[in-house]
């Protein structure tokens, strides 16, 4: 039996899952946006969120510092929402 998770129960996870990463320097990237976004993310980018931190800290610290390049499916107007939001320049 799958129960469904009601949306605010979704964003309640995904925001503690923002700020307990294991690299702090992550904490911080998706923590901080969360704190002052996720109340307010529709579905979809909650979806794509959840998405994104599925990703290993290490790759998401490169996408996030230009280090690496960003792969196609998460190079999104989220991702680039948070780069902002951060003022973190990818150009």
């Amino acid at each position: 039996m799958t129960e469904s998770i009601s949306l605010d129960a979704r964003r309640k996870r995904a925001r503690f899952r923002s700020w307990h990463r294991g690299m702090k320097e992550m904490d911080m990237i998706l923590g901080g946006y969360a704190d002052a976004h996720i109340h307010d993310m529709a579905e979809s980018d909650l979806t794509l969120f959840e998405d994104l931190m599925e990703n290993l800290d290490r790759d998401l610290f490169k996408w996030f510092t230009g280090e690496g390049p960003v792969p196609a499916k998460f190079d999104t107007p989220l991702f680039r929402n948070i780069c902002t939001f951060h003022k973190i320049d990818l150009t």
